[in-house]
């Protein structure tokens, strides 16, 4: 299973002896387009120093972030940026925080992971399908996304995009080596008919 990115499986293993940071054994599918499927990741990172050291550096981090600082990457239906993870932001070892845009009618990838997951409508109207059950929300909802469950979000507007903010403790469960993650259909390479110009939003 994979996280709401959603990363595939591999479909040809490469040498383990390619350049850091270039995929190798365990690593995506080359056909894979985001950074995050094809690059190495930090999931949870190292605490080393003398505690003090470490204190002092967590109290003097800054404690709010502006997502306008952070890249869309994705597309063409659906195009994500990660905001609070232990991988970007220092302060962070336990959850993972990102944005998803929809365009008109635009959906993502089928998957699922162990790890919970809750998200905030913070615009537009759609739907999830859970195990085969469909799940209706608009702005304002909360909506959680239980462990194991398999997944899918969907913008149901033709003529508006849709924001969801989303909010996990992935790196908490991949620490308790619960990595088994699956996507079950990739996300569509093309555009929604109609909507073939659709960019994600610049004030967010």
């Amino acid at each position: 299973m994979v996280d709401d990115a959603g990363a595939p499986e591999p479909i040809e293993a490469k040498d383990a002896g390619e350049a850091d940071g270039e995929a190798g054994i365990g690593h995506n599918r080359p056909a894979a387009e985001w950074k995050r499927w094809t690059k190495k990741r930090t999931f949870v990172r190292a605490l080393e120093g003398t505690y003090s050291n470490l204190q002092k550096g967590l109290l003097d981090l800054p404690r709010v972030y502006s997502t306008k600082d952070y890249d869309w990457h994705g597309g063409p239906q659906s195009f994500g940026k990660e905001i609070i993870n232990p991988a970007d932001v220092k302060c962070c070892q336990s959850i993972e925080t990102h944005l998803k845009a929809f365009a008109p009618l635009g959906t993502n990838v089928n998957h699922g992971h162990l790890n919970s997951a809750t998200f905030y409508v913070v615009r537009g109207r759609g739907h999830d399908i859970h195990d085969g059950e469909r799940l209706q929300y608009e702005a304002g909802d909360m909506l959680i996304v239980p462990n194991g469950v398999v997944h899918q979000h969907f913008n149901d507007a033709g003529d508006e995009e849709m924001v969801v903010l989303i909010m996990k403790a992935k790196p908490l469960f991949l620490f308790m080596h619960m990595l088994f993650q699956k996507t079950v259909e990739l996300p569509p390479k093309t555009p929604t008919p109609g909507h073939e110009e659709y960019e994600p939003p610049t004030d967010l």
